[in-house]
């Protein structure tokens, strides 16, 4: 599942207080073991400087260019200097299988859990949504090839295609 954030140092220490202990209750409620995921990533920033440098040619006013091509200064000096990152939050749901266990029941036991945690999130004042079967494999492809994933990130046609392929075989679950 996917998780948005929560600046806890902008809130007020009562707020803190009681997002810790509606925090501790949703970990005492839950009757099977969770694990958060926090991935760093760098962002590349080509895209961005491309399309600023395409505002500032369409640009007519000379105010607008120069505040364009000052913030343009201000962004190439600011990546020259550090590295830009993203931060993305998860909660993995387990779920042990047996030899006996059947499919349906399975996923239905993982969408119940999947609720109950995005439910009690939701309480904490954030978001939480289950990938989907492209969103967990564009995932993994940057886990497993993190080099490779910002060269040449999985375009939305490439998920698809191994989905579909995945979906003919019928090795994938949404």
């Amino acid at each position: 599942m996917s998780v948005s954030a929560l600046n806890f140092e902008l809130r007020s220490e009562t707020e803190q207080d009681a997002i810790i202990d509606t925090y501790e209750s949703f970990l005492n409620s839950l009757g099977w073991p969770i694990q958060i995921l926090v991935r760093t990533r760098e962002i590349d920033m080509d895209k961005y400087l491309e399309d600023l440098s395409e505002r500032l040619s369409n640009e007519t006013v000379p105010i607008y260019q120069s505040q364009i091509q000052n913030y343009n200064q201000f962004i190439r000096s600011l990546i020259t200097n550090n590295k830009i990152l993203t931060r993305h939050f998860y909660i993995i749901v387990p779920f042990q299988l047996t030899e006996k266990s059947d499919f349906g029941l399975v996923r239905e036991q993982l969408k119940l859990r999947a609720d109950i945690i995005a439910k009690s999130i939701t309480r904490l004042g954030m978001r939480a949504n289950s990938l989907d079967s492209l969103a967990a494999l564009d995932l993994f492809y940057s886990f497993y090839s993190p080099v490779q994933s910002k060269i040449q990130p999985l375009t939305e046609q490439a998920l698809t295609i191994i989905h579909t392929a995945l979906v003919q075989k019928g090795e994938a679950c949404d």
